[in-house]
């Protein structure tokens, strides 16, 4: 008996040691391989549960772009019809199309959103193209022909004191009077931007391409805290002009409703670099968290908040088409058309939207303005028709421009002629 409860309990050992073990945990139900948790502890699904990735957001933004596109785009047919006034209305048409530009460049980032910062790429060459410098170079040029040009504004303003003013910043000027000086400094206040924004564009591809760019890492290694602050010392310079400018002819511009045309411009830029930045801010401390993609690639920093800016500033667009047809409306240059022929051919349409995108009034303008032999001249401009037998050559004492009329075969080409006059201040 004893052998055999000896042999029982060695036998039973394994037995007990096995019933002693614990039962394993009821199994979990299996957690698809696009389901992850971020570090806030939220799930997200991938696609399907970032907002900004799913077709709702593409469909929402894509409705609101298309839609600002096509009435834009009719507002600037309207234009290039009745393009009587080309020195003014090209400007405008400058400023229009900045709203296809911004809407369809944020509407292609927002599709193309994920580990790859492809944003940074398209936000740049859409700078190089039609950026803030362009917009404000165009408005503060705009102005100077509602004006009647540089000779005009100067019969005005010339040997006036400079009002103090610490709401426009002439606090520092008080004592001085208004010289052509001045207009040289607004022009090329706003001609430096446009030569410091696309350089920075460039920078900013380059330093992308080499991984020394990161958008919203304000680290004293990272490119994008350097090319912020040249680029924020740049723009408040041209504003600055800008703004003096406005203080100096607010009460000749008033009839041309100035600060209406002018906040919607900049409502539509300004505020969205801002609201870029401040998303930014938000997502580095941590507000917005990174998400998971499709692919498996986490959002850097500033990636998701690009993401919310593009999906911002596609809804904005459109309406920021709607207050540009109010601003920009082309009624006034319809009723100057006397022509009996209800539309321009095409022919004309092509070639005045050819004649507001050449950017050789701005080379000409740049040249007048820093050149130091042109320092002591004001241009004067003038329209001049030329027909099949009017082919003489300009006198050299102005700069010819041809500006295509909203002629064709309705109307003689005319030539802009700019006039140097001598300045009184020598």
């Amino acid at each position: 008996m004893t052998n055999a409860s000896g042999l029982l309990g060695t036998a039973s050992a394994p037995l007990l040691a096995t019933w002693a073990q614990p039962r394993p945990p009821p199994a979990m139900p299996a957690v698809p391989p696009n389901l992850q948790m971020d570090h806030m502890g939220n799930s997200s699904q991938g696609t399907s549960q970032l907002f900004l990735t799913t077709a709702l957001a593409r469909g929402i933004s894509g409705i609101f772009v298309w839609t600002a596109l096509v009435l834009t785009c009719h507002q600037i047919f309207l234009h290039l019809r009745s393009y009587t006034v080309p020195s003014e209305q090209r400007y405008i048409i400058r400023l229009l199309l900045v709203v296809p530009v911004y809407a369809f460049s944020s509407w292609l980032s927002l599709l193309l959103l994920g580990g790859h910062q492809y944003h940074v790429y398209l936000d740049s060459l859409r700078d190089c193209y039609e950026g803030e410098s362009f917009v404000i170079y165009s408005f503060l040029s705009l102005c100077f022909e509602y004006l009647g040009g540089e000779s005009a504004i100067m019969a005005e303003i010339r040997g006036k004191p400079v009002q103090s003013s610490c709401l426009y910043g002439t606090c520092c000027l008080q004592g001085m009077a208004y010289s052509i000086g001045f207009l040289r400094f607004c022009k090329q206040a706003t001609l430096q931007f446009c030569v410091v924004k696309p350089v920075m564009a460039l920078v900013t591809i380059i330093l992308q391409a080499v991984g020394k760019y990161h958008d919203g890492d304000f680290n004293i290694h990272s490119g994008y805290l350097y090319v912020t602050l040249i680029y924020n010392t740049s723009v408040s310079l041209a504003l600055y002009a800008l703004f003096l400018f406005y203080f100096a002819t607010r009460e000749l511009l008033r009839p041309f409703e100035p600060v209406l045309k002018f906040l919607t411009i900049k409502a539509v830029i300004f505020l969205s670099f801002w609201q870029g930045m401040l998303l930014a801010v938000l997502e580095k401390c941590g507000v917005i968290p990174e998400a998971q993609v499709l692919d498996g690639n986490r959002l850097g920093a500033g990636t998701l908040a690009a993401g919310y800016q593009n999906f911002t500033i596609c809804i904005e667009m459109l309406f920021a088409s709607v207050a540009l047809r109010y601003a920009f409306t082309c009624q006034v240059y319809s009723e100057k058309d006397s022509s009996p022929a209800p539309t321009a051919p095409m022919q004309s349409i092509s070639s005045g939207l050819k004649e507001s995108m050449s950017p050789q009034d701005m080379v000409q303008d740049a040249i007048h303005n820093f050149s130091p032999a042109y320092q002591h001249y004001t241009q004067q401009a003038t329209q001049e028709a030329s027909g099949p037998g009017q082919g003489g050559r300009p006198s050299p004492s102005t700069h010819p421009t041809v500006a295509g009329g909203s002629g064709g075969g309705r109307k003689g080409r005319s030539i802009e002629k700019r006039m140097l006059i001598p300045s009184e201040e020598q």
